[in-house]
């Protein structure tokens, strides 16, 4: 991960850099918006590591795989696709738990459809979206959307099932 993290890290500074390189304040009000975002993302995140870690130690590797490992089959892609679709937050929130999960030993179809879940169900954005776009247009879209995580999480568990995560 520190490849990334330096990718980051060097985008954030010339980024810096740039707006201190110019008249106005836009480095200062870049650095307070930055501030306000970590203040308001910093809780989620430091829960969703806790998640992720305590599912590790805590979750036995025979339930792990009678339940959402290679041998489930089809119960643990849909033990996904739900526990995606049910799980608040951004991505700092779940991606710490797939973390998790894959080092419990999760199946790649399992992990896939959680992801999935998580990004196409996500049942706590229903509320936000009846009250923006109307129910009409979050029930199709619920409705379309709605059984695509199993059926990505069995193609993945298809194709990529030998991958090792």
């Amino acid at each position: 991960m520190i490849i990334p993290t330096l990718i980051m890290g060097v985008l954030a500074f010339v980024l810096l850099w740039i707006g201190y390189q110019r008249d106005g304040q836009e480095h200062i009000e870049g650095l307070k918006s930055a501030w306000s975002m970590t203040a308001q993302a910093l809780p989620m995140l430091c829960f969703a590591f806790i998640v992720a870690g305590m599912i590790q130690v805590l979750l036995p590797q025979d339930i792990v795989a009678r339940w959402i490992g290679r041998e489930s089959g089809m119960r643990g892609i849909l033990i996904g696709s739900i526990a995606g679709g049910l799980t608040p937050g951004g991505p700092y929130t779940s991606f710490p738990i797939v973390a998790g999960l894959a080092k419990s030993g999760a199946s790649v179809g399992t992990l896939v459809a959680f992801l999935t879940g998580w990004s196409l169900i996500a049942v706590g954005r229903l509320p936000f979206e009846v009250g923006i776009m109307g129910w009409k247009l979050t029930l199709i879209r619920f409705a379309s959307s709605f059984f695509l995580p199993p059926v990505i999480g069995w193609l993945a568990q298809t194709f990529f099932g030998s991958v090792k995560i």
